[in-house]
């Protein structure tokens, strides 16, 4: 007769392990579950990471399309130049009306000229 190796389990039985394998068991679990945490972290700081990106990308979108249009406002030198522009602007009008009036004045000369010499 060949006998049958039956394994009963209950809430009696008893397992038997040597210290080794039950540090290498619980040492393998460990590893297991920092693996499984870091490749956590990693992957949540790659989300982070795009979510940042798709921002800055949006951002840089907007930021190229309004600039050059003046929808952000300018540049405090920019502020500065303008104010210098159409200071230097108001001195070319003056300056231009100053010249139309000595022009007509050498030409008044000209004629008061004219009329002595005859």
């Amino acid at each position: 007769m060949v006998k049958k190796n039956s394994l009963d389990l209950s809430e009696s039985s008893r397992v038997q392990l040597d210290i080794k394998t039950l540090v290498g068991i619980v040492g393998v679990i460990l590893s297991i579950a920092g693996v499984y945490f870091t490749l956590q972290g990693q992957l949540a700081q790659l989300q982070l990471d795009v979510i940042r990106m798709q921002d800055s990308s949006s951002m840089n979108t907007e930021f190229r399309i309004k600039w050059p249009r003046g929808e952000l406002g300018a540049l405090p030198d920019d502020a500065v130049q303008d104010l210098n522009i159409e200071y230097l602007q108001k001195e070319i009008a003056i300056l231009k009306e100053d010249i139309a009036e000595l022009e007509e004045e050498v030409d008044e000369l000209k004629v008061k000229g004219s009329d002595l010499i005859r």
